[in-house]
């Protein structure tokens, strides 16, 4: 009877833990409502994936000025009726020590059209705010830095690190994969 009482004691301690650890996850969009977003109700979208070569990944990485996990770009290519409407690629990079995820948006020349947070791991407090990302709108790749007028966050460094890293990558893939090649 003590074990049966003691083994109770334990699981009701367990859950009582569960339920009062903060639950931090936060998924604001699905794949399908992300691209809605992006492009429209009505918009066809297409995969483009992109494997770059060593040349343009060394390209990708001094524009970005980031180290690159893979090989492997996708962007996804809003289309009405045949007309490109922009490009949207999705990026998930931990923070901290849990993951964000944003869909950056570019207009079909390559500028930054809009910026949404589609999961947030961290807490809350840590995100950065929308009117935050409005700031990177219409940018120039060069111009992506705190040191050029980009405005940083108290409490939030690391998010808002993290953000312009993966706007930066996005802006060079684009830059080296598409408008690059499109001269060619």
């Amino acid at each position: 009877m003590k074990v049966i009482r003691k083994g109770m004691w334990c699981m009701l301690l367990v859950m009582l833990v569960a339920a009062t650890t903060p639950g931090f996850a936060k998924i604001f969009y699905s794949k399908n409502e992300a691209m809605e977003l992006a492009f429209g109700k009505n918009a066809q979208v297409e995969q483009l994936s992109l494997f770059p070569d060593e040349q343009e990944m060394a390209k990708i990485e001094q524009l970005s000025r980031a180290k690159l996990e893979s090989g492997l770009f996708t962007f996804y290519v809003g289309k009405d009726q045949g007309k490109i409407l922009g490009y949207a690629a999705i990026e998930t990079a931990t923070v901290r020590t849990k993951p964000e995820t944003l869909m950056v948006v570019l207009t079909p020349d390559g500028a930054v059209s809009n910026i949404v947070t589609l999961a947030f791991h961290e807490p809350p407090e840590y995100q950065p705010p929308e009117r935050w990302y409005e700031q990177l709108k219409n940018r120039l790749l060069s111009e992506m830095d705190f040191n050029k007028g980009v405005q940083g966050i108290s409490g939030a460094t690391l998010s808002t690190r993290a953000g312009l890293d993966k706007v930066r990558k996005v802006l060079a893939v684009y830059q080296v994969m598409i408008k690059d090649k499109s001269k060619n």
